[in-house]
């Protein structure tokens, strides 16, 4: 039993605690109680720092300290935030939005973006079949040296695309060879030590390597400045 007070002092007599609320004194209960989001039940954004997220605790939790399911909901939305952040720190996430960009306009990337430019639709079909056609060749005849023929083709073909883009013999032959063994290297470079065999059969390294030369000189003959 707990003794009354009126406004003025006076005693009104003794009753329990649990008599408040006949009263008309009701405890203060925690609104998002029911809500699920931490964030948005201790009322803070998810971009919030850590003192942010503490404040915002400590505010509730003074406000609604009356009430024990009000300060297990705010202790409890406080609790997996901090785990929540913990987490991230241990395994932080990677922007690939910014390393993507970084990387966009780094000094090394522009100057290689600066060297190809995008032709009209009509010649891009061009290049596109040709070195399609001489894809199907080398998947298909790739006899038993390997596809030479088509290789050679391929580069000849390089270096007439580029030649008819570019109007230069020498632009188009120092270009062409470039990228033809450029492109070879990378090509026995992945097919070796990163790409599965695509391809089964005696041959299916050389086809293989081929056929990836054969994009990267697509590329090339294609959209080099």
């Amino acid at each position: 039993m707990e003794r009354g007070w009126t406004t003025n002092g006076d005693a009104i007599g003794r009753f329990n605690l649990e008599d408040l609320s006949n009263l008309g004194v009701r405890e203060a209960i925690f609104p998002r109680i029911n809500i699920g989001d931490p964030y948005k039940r201790l009322g803070i954004s998810s971009e919030a720092s850590e003192e942010e997220i503490q404040a915002a605790r400590n505010f509730l939790v003074q406000k609604y300290a009356g009430h024990k399911p009000s300060l297990d909901a705010i202790e409890s939305a406080h609790d997996k935030i901090i785990m929540q952040k913990f987490y991230e720190r241990r395994n932080p996430k990677i922007d690939f939005k910014k390393k993507i960009r970084e990387v966009s306009q780094s000094r090394v990337m522009q100057a290689i973006t600066s060297r190809f430019r995008t032709p009209s639709t009509n010649f891009i079909i061009k290049t596109s079949i040709a070195f399609v056609v001489l894809g199907v060749l080398t998947v298909l005849f790739p006899t038993e040296e390997g596809p030479t023929i088509q290789v050679a083709i391929s580069l000849i073909t390089t270096m007439y695309f580029i030649y008819d883009r570019l109007k230069s013999k020498m632009r188009a032959f120092l270009y062409g060879a470039g990228a033809f063994i450029i492109s070879w290297l990378l090509g026995t470079f992945l097919m070796v030590s990163v790409v599965p065999p695509i391809l089964k059969g005696p041959r299916s390294l050389e086809v293989s390597t081929s056929l990836i030369t054969y994009v990267l000189l697509w590329v090339t003959s294609t959209y080099i400045k």
